[in-house]
């Protein structure tokens, strides 16, 4: 399993920064493509963090599946080329199966998205809250 490094040039920090600022209208229609919003870190369920620390340093994961190319099938998230998404299970307690939670993270430093709902939506991950 390849777990992809999180890169973000100075220009592509400037970039995001000025796009932040500005405001979602300033963001390229890729960036805001289809995802419903932002979740604070804070709101995760305490699996999801547990999730993030394994992502954190590189597993071991619980699932083989964890680590992953996502698909992005469903064209939920911004459309980026085959192998910039990965997707890691976050454990629902009391399930006998992997449960439909998932943090699936991009290329980009923060690019974390959370979905509860088996990739039905997705919410980017704000750390700073």
């Amino acid at each position: 399993m390849r777990i992809p490094p999180r890169v973000m040039t100075l220009a592509g920090t400037a970039a995001l920064a000025a796009a932040l600022l500005a405001g979602p209208a300033a963001l390229p229609a890729a960036a805001t493509a289809q995802t419903t919003g932002t979740i604070c870190h804070s709101a995760l369920p305490p699996q999801a963090d547990d999730t993030l620390n394994l992502i954190a340093r590189g597993g071991p994961f619980p699932y083989a599946q964890d680590g992953v190319v996502f698909q992005n099938r469903e064209h939920v998230l911004p459309s980026e080329p085959n192998g910039y998404y990965h997707e890691y299970t976050v454990k629902t307690p009391g399930s006998p199966t992997r449960g439909a939670r998932r943090i699936v993270t991009g290329q980009q430093a923060d690019e974390d998205y959370y979905t509860g709902d088996h990739y039905a939506t997705f919410d980017l991950i704000d750390f700073g809250c």
